[in-house]
Order: structure tokens, then C-alpha cells, then sequence
């Protein structure tokens, strides 16, 4: 995972945090059998995820390219089973 740069942009931690947010204020409400105020916590985490998409469309998050390149993981190492002595 070192060097990997997914999701450290300003629109992915802004998106997120909005998001969380909202489902803290959506689970305060729930608690509390409070239907709107559930359904407002909802709204702003549908919030997050608009604002974070216009910050990606503004050029704060990262560019297609480069979430292609490092979206790639590193192989996976194998070992032989232990009876394959030969």
C-alpha cells in the first residue's frame, strides 16, 4: 500500500467527512425515533457525495490517470505446499 494515493485528495476527505456527518446525525435521530431529523441526516450524506463529485469536477481530486496507474496491486506471493518435497 505504500505510495498508494487513493482517496488523499481534498474532494475524497471533504466528501467523506460531510458523509460522516450526516450518518452521525442520522443515528442520533434514529435513536431518538425521530423520523425527520433521520431523514435530514440522510440528506447531508447525500450532500457529501455531491459535494465531493463537483470538488473532483473542479480538479481537487485525482485525475483518472493517475487512479488508474496506482489502482493496481502488488502480486501476491505463493509458497508450495509442504508435501511437494521432491
Amino acid at each position: 500500500m505504500a505510495g498508494n494515493s487513493h482517496g488523499h485528495t481534498p474532494a475524497a476527505w471533504t466528501g467523506v467527512t460531510i458523509a460522516f456527518i450526516g450518518f452521525c446525525v442520522a443515528g442520533a435521530f434514529m435513536v431518538m425515533a425521530q423520523p425527520l431529523g433521520f431523514w435530514a441526516g440522510m440528506a447531508i450524506v447525500v450532500l457529501g457525495g455531491v459535494v465531493g463529485g463537483i470538488m473532483r469536477a473542479m480538479g481537487l481530486g485525482m485525475p483518472k490517470q493517475a487512479a488508474l496507474v496506482t489502482s493496481h496491486s502488488a502480486p501476491v506471493a505463493t509458497r508450495e505446499p509442504v508435501g511437494a518435497e521432491s
